[in-house]
C-alpha cells in the first residue's frame, strides 16, 4: 500500500512515517495543500492522510479539487479538531475518515487497511502461482502452507508481481511499490531485491520464476 501523508509538523510526520512504513505502507509526505494537491495529480496512492490546520489552509478544501480532477483516493482526516461539529463538517466535506489526534498508530494502520480492502473488495485475498500461495490478508508468501522468512522490500516485490503474474511490469511499477519519493534508491537496488527473492523461491522449489524483460521490468510466472 502507498499512501500520501499531508502533514506539516515535523516530528508528528516523522513519527508516523516510521510507524506506517514497519507496516509494510510506503509513505509520500507533503507539507502544504499546493504540494499535496500537485504529488496526487502525478502519483498513485491508495489512501490519503490529511491534516486540517495547514500552512496554505483548511485541509478539507483539497477533498472536493481532487474529486474535480477524478482522483478518488479514499481520504483518512487526522486532526487535533475533535469536536462533533468538526468531526460532521470533516465527513460532510468528503472525507471517508476522520481520527482525532492523540489517537493509537494501531487503529489509524486498521483503518487505513480497512479503506484499502474496501476499494479492492472483489480482488482475491490469495493468490496461487505455481506452489506459491501469496495470503494478501497476512502478508504471508506460503509454499505448502510454510511462510517464507522475506525482508519487507522483497516481500512488497513479490506481492506486486504475484498480483499482476503473467503479465510485465514495467521496473517504474516495482520501485513504486516498494520505495516513498525521498527514499535514495541505488541503481540497481531492485535488481537485488529480485536476485535474493529468486534464490529463496528456487530453494524452496515454488515453482515459479522470475524472468527479466530487458529495458521494460519483471515477470512472474508458472513453471510448466
Amino acid at each position: 500500500m502507498r499512501i500520501l501523508l499531508i502533514e506539516d509538523e515535523p516530528e508528528m510526520a516523522s513519527v508516523l512515517k516510521t510507524a506506517l512504513e514497519r507496516q509494510d505502507i510506503i509513505v509520500d509526505r507533503s507539507s502544504t495543500l499546493a504540494d499535496a494537491e500537485m504529488m496526487a495529480r502525478v502519483g498513485s496512492y491508495d489512501a490519503m492522510i490529511l491534516d486540517r490546520r495547514l500552512p496554505d489552509g483548511e485541509g478539507l478544501s483539497l477533498i472536493p479539487r481532487l474529486r474535480d480532477m477524478n482522483i478518488d483516493t479514499p481520504v483518512i482526516a487526522l486532526t487535533a479538531m475533535g469536536g462533533l461539529e468538526d468531526r460532521v463538517s470533516g465527513l460532510n466535506a468528503g472525507a471517508d475518515d476522520y481520527m482525532v489526534k492523540p489517537f493509537a498508530t494501531e487503529e489509524l494502520v486498521a483503518r487505513l487497511r480497512a479503506l484499502h480492502r474496501r476499494q479492492f473488495s472483489l480482488r482475491a485475498d490469495r493468490i496461487e502461482v505455481g506452489r506459491l500461495v501469496y495470503d494478501f490478508r497476512h502478508r504471508e508468501a506460503l509454499v505448502d502452507e510454510r511462510a517464507l522468512d522475506l525482508p519487507r522490500r522483497e516481500r512488497l516485490v513479490l506481492e506486486t508481481l504475484v498480483r499482476r503474474h503473467g503479465r510485465t511490469i514495467m521496473r517504474g511499477t516495482l520501485e513504486d511499490a516498494v520505495y516513498a519519493l525521498d527514499d535514495e534508491i541505488g541503481s540497481n537496488a531492485l535488481d537485488a531485491h529480485i536476485s535474493r527473492l529468486r534464490r529463496k523461491l528456487e530453494d524452496v522449489t515454488a515453482g515459479i520464476e522470475i524472468r527479466a524483460i530487458r529495458n521494460i521490468g519483471y515477470l512472474l510466472r508458472a513453471l510448466p
